[in-house]
């Protein structure tokens, strides 16, 4: 990594460009001084609104030059839905080979549930999910052919070859988490072609992973246990379909899309990765100050953790535990500014 981290940030619409405004307050109070350099670009509804541009080659360019990318929500009523999702979120996926979709999924100290009883160490996986093959490929293929869709041979190969990456890296998150457990997640009676080639590449893979314990899950019984047994998961591995619906209930079952993090990682470092917030636009309070600031803070932690500044990770997430757990108690609504006002002093001490 170089002297000074580089991070281009995408505040995006709505309540996107508050809420990311804290996530960077939090990271230049989190990594030392001069360390971190950040370039703010104008991307989104508005600009696309203005000119007609979405993600402009230029811009592109000036992405790929930097460590790693903090985003906020994209869209707004005034654009049809699909446009900036295609045109900025699944063009940086493509563009910079960002092929794991990775999700936390952990229940904080102090952290309703709506599982009556359910206890924070029940609750600790890490779900890794493909992110550029599977549905994406209808959505982005004429992003990256400018052509329409058509599957074809190579598409095949691609998609093998595709699963085979997001495997090994699933293997790896596995392999550094204290439990060393691996689930695949897929629909293999079903789905056979998809879910053989998903079966069979986790097979192969664990030769060469034997500390780490790897098992079949279907996708209808793993939803059931997220609900009722969600300690037996640890790792779970999944393609992009299921992966949105495993990801999407167990942000639920952590208390919400609010303090849900996520980030597209491309693991070779050819390109950047992306960083944010699961949450949406949320137009109606955008620019109200109500916003919740703490996935975006907790993203910001997964970009440090990603670029190896794995002390400042640490400092965040606990940071955002502690805020967490105080309130709880009786304390007075905060604004999004004071949010990460307040998780900013816990980081420095």
């Amino acid at each position: 990594m170089a002297d000074v981290t580089r991070i281009a940030v995408i505040g995006g619409d709505g309540i996107g460009p508050e809420v990311i405004a804290q996530a960077v307050k939090v990271l230049k109070a989190t990594v030392a001084e001069n360390a971190i350099e950040t370039t703010s670009y104008d991307l989104g509804s508005q600009r696309y609104l203005r000119t007609g541009e979405i993600l402009p080659d230029s811009v592109l360019a000036e992405l790929a030059g930097h460590d790693a990318i903090l985003l906020g929500a994209v869209g707004d009523p005034a654009v049809p839905s699909g446009i900036l999702e295609r045109g900025l979120v699944l063009r940086l996926r493509f563009e910079f080979d960002q092929y794991v979709n990775l999700r936390p999924i952990r229940l904080f100290p102090g952290v309703e549930s709506p599982l009556a009883g359910l206890r924070t160490s029940a609750l600790d996986m890490m779900v890794v999910r493909e992110g550029t093959e599977g549905s994406y490929i209808e959505a982005g293929g004429t992003l990256r052919r400018g052509t329409p869709h058509e599957i074809t041979m190579q598409e095949n190969i691609n998609t093998a070859f595709g699963v085979g990456r997001v495997t090994k890296y699933a293997f790896d998150r596995a392999a550094s988490r204290p439990r060393k457990k691996l689930t695949l997640v897929h629909k293999t009676n079903v789905l056979s072609h998809a879910g053989d080639l998903w079966r069979r590449t986790l097979e192969a893979t664990a030769s060469g992973y034997p500390d780490v314990t790897a098992e079949y899950c279907h996708v209808d019984a793993a939803l059931m246990y997220l609900v009722t047994q969600p300690q037996q998961f640890d790792v779970i591995v999944t393609d992009n379909l299921f992966g949105d619906v495993l990801t999407a209930l167990g942000a639920v079952i952590a208390g919400g899309i609010g303090l849900a993090a996520s980030a597209s990682i491309n693991p070779e470092r050819s390109g950047p990765s992306t960083f944010e917030p699961v949450h949406g636009s949320a137009p109606d309070i955008a620019g109200m100050q109500e916003a919740d600031p703490t996935a975006a803070i907790l993203s910001a932690a997964m970009l440090c953790e990603h670029l190896g500044l794995t002390s400042e990770a640490a400092r965040i997430e606990q940071a955002v535990a502690d805020d967490l757990l105080e309130r709880q108690g009786e304390w007075a609504a905060r604004s999004t500014a004071e949010v990460g006002d307040d998780i900013s002093e816990r980081v420095v001490g």
